[in-house]
């Protein structure tokens, strides 16, 4: 199979590599150094100036809303293959997604109200997350129930006349906690004894709404991830007009699976680019350092390491790309094992070489001093967000056992 990319992405990704060599990989302190000031001023949530500042740039540079797979207005139109190097180039510096408009949960969002908004829905909502004048969040996970079984959501959508009232908790929130979110997509049960699937619903509520509290930020291996940040959130007695409905009621499922297909593609890219950097700072840590009388580089435990890693990333690569191709060729039902398989494998590629790596680092691999910490504590978190690995493994052993004629599998 070939796979070169298209003249489209060979341009794109050269165009965002130059990005990144001017603009993000020499910034990197900088960003760490507004956040740090923000948090000494008691406030994380805010968005660092640099940001704001390279936002027109990457505009201006044609490095736009690549991520829509579905031209809208002008923006996207990119398959699923041709923006996985993207976003494989973007999983290297976390926060250099929101420059180009490419991050989540606001691809997954957007994606969700072009492919299945109304018009006034559109016009509203997705037409200034576009633009990148506002943030949004997606609101599925629940403390009080094992979500990892989506339809064990509990949070109630009922109708009232002309309204829908919202009642629920609902936690891992992301996006919630950028002063610019202005817009949450919630998931929850509109018939209780509706068919097991058909009982969901989701609905757009404005962050501003009556009822709508933001209970505390949640930190991961203690990173608060500002200003993006995980919110628990309680919605009492939520109103909101009948027509914020996504699609009709009882459509949840059939739309969180036309919503999580890609968005697991760009997290498996991502998490091969992290791998990748990290492979990268492993080598030039142990090309630097000289411990028992010899470079570590010559130690043969760490070649053993660095030509694992090597292996795995391309795996990983290869796995992702040619879900990607499928998805793009057949649709995301028809690609499910392909999709499950990299769900499963990219994150757990990228934890285990970035852990190599802050072996390699010593005890300064720990440390902030560093982005191994960081990159570590998003990574990890990745083999739970979309699904837990697993429910993915489960899912793919189901498949192969209905292949050899097992049935009600």
């Amino acid at each position: 199979m070939n796979w070169d990319y298209s003249p489209k992405t060979q341009d794109l990704l050269a165009r965002m590599q130059a990005f990144f060599d001017e603009h993000i990989y020499p910034n990197e302190g900088r960003y760490q150094a507004e956040m740090a000031a923000f948090r000494a001023a008691g406030n994380a949530w805010q968005t660092p100036t640099l940001i704001e500042e390279l936002k027109p740039k990457a505009r201006a540079a044609g490095l736009w809303n690549m991520f829509l797979p579905h031209a809208y207005k002008g923006n996207g139109g990119i398959s699923n293959l041709d923006y996985a190097p993207l976003c494989e180039l973007m999983g290297r510096v976390v926060w250099s997604g929101e420059i180009f408009n490419c991050s989540a949960p606001d691809t997954g969002n957007m994606e969700t109200i072009s492919k299945y908004g109304t018009d006034a829905q559109k016009k509203q909502w997705l037409e200034p997350l576009l633009a990148g004048e506002i943030r949004s969040a997606f609101l599925m996970t629940e403390p009080a129930v094992a979500s990892s079984d989506a339809t064990n959501i509990q949070c109630s959508i009922k109708r009232e006349g002309d309204e829908y009232v919202i009642n629920g908790r609902k936690w891992f929130s992301s996006g919630a906690g950028s002063p610019h979110c202005k817009i949450f997509i919630v998931m929850g049960k509109t018939d209780p004894e509706a068919p097991r699937h058909s009982q969901q619903s989701m609905i757009l509520v404005p962050r501003d709404t009556k009822g709508v509290t933001v209970l505390r930020h949640q930190t991961i291996f203690g990173y608060d991830d500002a200003p993006h940040g995980h919110m628990e959130i309680l919605l009492e007695n939520v109103r909101v007009p009948a027509a914020n409905i996504l699609l009709g009621e009882g459509r949840g499922f059939e739309i969180a699976q036309g919503r999580l297909g890609p968005g697991r593609i760009h997290h498996c890219m991502r998490s091969v680019g992290a791998a990748e950097r990290a492979l990268e700072m492993m080598c030039d840590r142990l090309l630097a350092r000289t411990a028992f009388g010899k470079k570590l580089s010559e130690q043969g435990v760490w070649r053993e390491r660095i030509g694992e890693s090597r292996c795995m990333i391309d795996q990983a690569r290869l796995l992702t790309l040619n879900a990607s191709r499928m998805m793009d060729l057949a649709g995301n039902k028809a690609a499910q094992t392909e999709i499950a398989m990299i769900k499963v494998v990219a994150p757990n590629v990228s934890t285990k070489i970035i852990d190599w790596a802050i072996q390699a680092h010593g005890g300064a691999g720990l440390t902030q001093d560093f982005w191994l910490a960081e990159a570590y504590a998003h990574q990890r978190t990745l083999r739970f967000a979309d699904g837990p690995d697993e429910v993915h493994r489960n899912a793919i052993a189901k498949i192969e056992l209905g292949k050899r004629g097992m049935k009600n599998v």
